[in-house]
Order: C-alpha cells, then sequence, then structure tokens
C-alpha cells in the first residue's frame, strides 16, 4: 500500500483529503502544522507529502527544503497546494525538488492523477537507487574471459557519454543488467532508469506505454471514453535513461514515431495536442539480426541506424566458459544468503560436467540450475555431480538446439543415464538393472533400441 501525507491547516480541506484517498487504496496520515508533520515524517515513510504551502507555523518552502534533505530512501515526493497559487510560487517550488504544483481549489480528478504520478516516480527513483549500489560494471560483469574484460572495458570508455547503445545477446545472456550498468557508470546515474520490454506489451497499446495518454484517449477504444492521464516511459525517463529492450519486436508504426521523437527529443502523447520536448539517453537491446530483420521487411533501416550509435555485444555464456566456476560461486552465496544456507561449496567434477554442457539459455539458466540444486538439497554442504539435475548430465553430447524432435532429445537422455548408470555398476548389467528399477531384459532391450554395447 502507498502512504499519503496531507498536510494542510484547514481541518474541512484535511479530513475531505483523507477519505477520498482511503477510499482510492491509500493509506493516510494527516497534520495540521510543519511541526506536527516533521514528527509523523521521522515516525514513519510515506510516498507523497501534499503540502499546503501556508501553514500557520512555517512556510511550506521551508518544510519542502527539510524534506529535500532527508535520506534517499525514506524522502517521500513532495506536491504543494495552495490557495493563492502563483506562477512564480509553481516556478520556485519546482526548484525547490517538488513533484508538481495543485491549486485550490482542489480538482479531485487531477489530484488523483499528480498522487499517481508522484508514487509511481518515487518508486522508480528508489528503484534506481538500489540499481546504483547492485548494477556497478563490477558487479553485473562477473568473469575473467577476455570477451568479459573487453565488455567490461566498452561500458567504461562508452557509459559517460550520451551516445545511443544497442545491445546484442542471446536470451539470458544479461542484456538488461548491461543496460543497467551502464547507466550506473554515465552522467545521469542520478537521474531515472525507466525500462520498457517491447516484446511484453501487445502492440495495441505499445505507443500508449511509451509515448504516454493524454485526457479523453482510449488506445484501442472509441473516443467518448475517457481515461485518466498516464505518463509514458519517454517522459517519465525526462533527463535519464530509456531501456527498450528486445526493441526488434516493436511494430513498424510505433518504429516510425520512435523515429521522430529521437531525431527531434519531442512527441506527442496518444490523445494529445501538444508535444512534450525530453532529454533521453536511449539504450536498446535485441536478440535477433535486425539486419536480417530490415532485408525482411520487418525493422526500418533508418530506425536502425539511429539506434545503433554504439553496439554492444553480449558474448553467450559457451564463449565464456572460464567464468563459469566464478559465476557458480556468486550464485551460490547468492542464495545461501537468500535462503539462509551456510556458505556451499561444489566439487571440481560437477564444476567440470557444468563447464562441458552448451547452455543454450546461458546465463540465465545456470543461474536456475543452481537455485533448483540448492532447494532440492536443502542438508548438502558441498554441490557434487550426483546433485546435479539431469539436464547437465549432457556434458559432450548435442546441446538440445541440435534435436529436431522431441524423441530424440529423450532417446539422447535416456541413453546417457543408462550408459551412467552401467559405469556405476562397473559394467554388471544386472546390478545396473537393480539400479535402474528394470527386469534384465528389459534393459538388453533398451540397450539394443539406443544402440548401447557393453562387453561384461
Amino acid at each position: 500500500m502507498d502512504h499519503i501525507l496531507v498536510v494542510d491547516d484547514e481541518a474541512e480541506i484535511r479530513s475531505s483529503l483523507e477519505e477520498i484517498l482511503r477510499e482510492e487504496g491509500y493509506g493516510v496520515a494527516g497534520a495540521a502544522t510543519a511541526a506536527e508533520a516533521a514528527v509523523l515524517l521521522q515516525d514513519a515513510p510515506y510516498d507523497v507529502v501534499l503540502l499546503d504551502i501556508w501553514l500557520p507555523d512555517r512556510d511550506g518552502l521551508d518544510v519542502l527544503a527539510d524534506v529535500r534533505k532527508l535520506a534517499a530512501e525514506s524522502r517521500p515526493e513532495v506536491v504543494i497546494i495552495s490557495g493563492h497559487g502563483t506562477i512564480e510560487s509553481a516556478v520556485k517550488a519546482t526548484k525547490l525538488g517538488a513533484y508538481d504544483f495543485l491549486e485550490k481549489p482542489l480538482s479531485l480528478e487531477r489530484t488523483l492523477i499528480v498522487l499517481k504520478n508522484a508514487v509511481e516516480a518515487r518508486r522508480l527513483r528508489t528503484e534506481n537507487e538500489e540499481f546504483k549500489r547492485q548494477f556497478s560494471v563490477g558487479s553485473v560483469l562477473t568473469g575473467e574471459s577476455v570477451p568479459v574484460k573487453a565488455l567490461r572495458q566498452q561500458i567504461r570508455l562508452m557509459a559517460p557519454t550520451n551516445g545511443r547503445v544497442l545491445i546484442y545477446g542471446e536470451s539470458g545472456t544479461g542484456k538488461e543488467l548491461i543496460a543497467r550498468a551502464i547507466h550506473a557508470e554515465s552522467l545521469r546515474r542520478d537521474r531515472l532508469f525507466v525500462e520498457l520490454n517491447c516484446a511484453a506489451i501487445p502492440e495495441a497499446h505499445i505507443e500508449a506505454e511509451l509515448f504516454g495518454v493524454r485526457h479523453g484517449a482510449q488506445p484501442g477504444g472509441p473516443p467518448e471514453q475517457r481515461i485518466l492521464d498516464q505518463r509514458g516511459t519517454l517522459e517519465r525517463a525526462d533527463s535519464g535513461t530509456l531501456f527498450l529492450d528486445e526493441v526488434g519486436d516493436m511494430s513498424l508504426k510505433t518504429q516510425a514515431k520512435m523515429l521522430s521523437a529521437l531525431d527531434e527529443q519531442l512527441f506527442t502523447p496518444v490523445g494529445g495536442t501538444q508535444p512534450l520536448r525530453v532529454d533521453v539517453r536511449l539504450i536498446a537491446s535485441t536478440n535477433k539480426d535486425l539486419e536480417e530483420e530490415i532485408a525482411k521487411g520487418n525493422f526500418r533501416e533508418d530506425l536502425f541506424y539511429r539506434l545503433n550509435v554504439v553496439p554492444f555485444f553480449v558474448p553467450p555464456l559457451r564463449e565464456r566458459k572460464q567464468d563459469i566456476p566464478l559465476l557458480v560461486r556468486e550464485f551460490l552465496a547468492e542464495f545461501g544468503r537468500q535462503y539462509g544456507r551456510p556458505r556451499m561449496e561444489i566439487g571440481e567434477e560437477a564444476l567440470a560436467v557444468l563447464a562441458a554442457y552448451h547452455w543454450p539459455g546461458n546465463v540465465r539458466e545456470l543461474k536456475n540450475v543452481i537455485e533448483r540444486v540448492l532447494i532440492l538439497n536443502p542438508r548438502v554442504l558441498r554441490i557434487e555431480r550426483k546433485h546435479l539435475p539431469p539436464l547437465t548430465h549432457k556434458a559432450g553430447s548435442r546441446s538440445t538446439e541440435e534435436f529436431s524432435t522431441l524423441q530424440q532429445a529423450r532417446d539422447a537422455y535416456e541413453r546417457e543415464y543408462i550408459q551412467k548408470k552401467i559405469e556405476e555398476a562397473r559394467n554388471n548389467i544386472s546390478h545396473a538393472a537393480e539400479l535402474l528399477g528394470l527386469e534384465r531384459s528389459h534393459l538388453y532391450r533398451k540397450m539394443k533400441a539406443l544402440g548401447i554395447s557393453v562387453r561384461e
């Protein structure tokens, strides 16, 4: 639940706002003076403060200045309200760090819109502070392989610029983490990092998500359907970084509008009449070959050249296998903390199996495997080969990407599993059949069907 503090000396306005906001699902507290507000702000965190500019014991702008000095993780957004609003007051409040300025008598609809946006702005700011702590180049790019060292150096060189970045890489390689690392090392690191996954949003709604919606417009619906204003990701990322994940999935129509916005840093929200100017650094990512998509007519060539100012290539895990031990130990420590487990270790044979696997799902797949091992082996302090799931035992065999049918993949796994049990039984087929829970004759038939020959 989001929490709002209403600071206004007019009891009727204060109680009315408290009642309305509670009905809207907010947690609400009220204060009649600056002194009461100071006590409440010390006692509990708030997402937004609705602050009257005229208070009996202190000027509201002085209170705003004090709020802005609070620690970033506990600092709320401040919306100034006043019955004597002037352009000068609004400008001064904004310069002091107010999120917005509302005039009395308050419009309920506008007040709710501003509050919703302010809550979202605080959430993004808080996340951004956490990202800055977590997503430095060193913490994101675990590894000492040549491709990782090169990528680390490239980030340090290009992050402080405003150059647009296009990150290429297969699914699961960590493209989003690279984007966050670039932002954390950039001159915009104190501003917001806003992400939009182009593949996860239906085509009918992506323009609204990207450019926002102005009052009276309903994307995909009749014009008479009225909806509240919606700030798009471009507007929210103003002065910060916008990350367009899987940009290759953006529709041609949206690509055309995006191209115009990039050229001018100017765009018009859906249903709006007034263009908005922004200052945004754009980072995009894709797991597609965009030049191939251009040839197919699925991606605009002019937009490609706008995005591809600084290309980054994130290597697949199979091309940086020497980093696997470092990654595994990092994930063991991470999940050990998460699940309250003592320090975990991993045996050399298990590491060798992990290093031999093809990893079609890249770092994400490796991380999932390590988490699964910890969950399924709650009392184990040292991970051995026997604790690894069957998928990782395909060391030296074909990767799952190379099987043309499910039956081929199933046969390959079954063949390897049976061979493993036969090895454990020292080529004794009767013992191997016991380990497998099969009749000896049934195992022989399986071996013949799968092309397994063993000399007892």
